[in-house]
């Protein structure tokens, strides 16, 4: 008895329209992944690019229980000013202490060191947000 053969041999004929289609699948699938990170790249850009003030802050030790002193690096346009504010927290998470400094200096970037007085032992400082005051050579 003679085996039946459903389909024609491996190999032997060239592409099955199957295999076309995973092709173009997986060409439309690069194409379209690499526009949105394209267009994750641009979002991306534009919002550091139109930020006149951006902070960071480096490093922070508790003082004591009363205070905790905060290393902030400020990058801006020169001339631009505007406030950051740094907040401490308790164990429990609890506000105990913020503080708005202001970035009036003319140099594009400002590196302080600012003491953040606390109503209880902090174990914590964090940057929650810079802003401008205006736009650069304005008050």
């Amino acid at each position: 008895m003679a085996a039946v053969r459903d389909g024609l041999p491996d190999g032997r004929y060239g592409r099955t329209a199957d295999e076309r289609a995973d092709r173009k699948l997986k060409v439309i699938g690069a194409v379209l992944g690499a526009a949105l990170l394209g267009v994750i790249a641009w979002f991306g850009i534009s919002y550091i690019t139109g930020q006149d003030l951006s902070g960071r802050l480096v490093t922070y030790k508790v003082v004591s229980d009363t205070k905790v002193q905060a290393h902030l690096e400020v990058m801006k346009d020169p001339g631009a000013k505007g406030v950051c504010t740094l907040r401490s927290q308790s164990a429990d998470g609890a506000e105990v202490g913020r503080k708005d400094v202001r970035v009036e200096q003319s140099e594009d970037q400002v590196d302080t060191v600012i003491t953040i007085r606390t109503t209880a032992r902090a174990t914590n400082a964090e940057l929650v947000g810079c802003t401008t005051s205006g736009a650069p050579g304005q008050n």
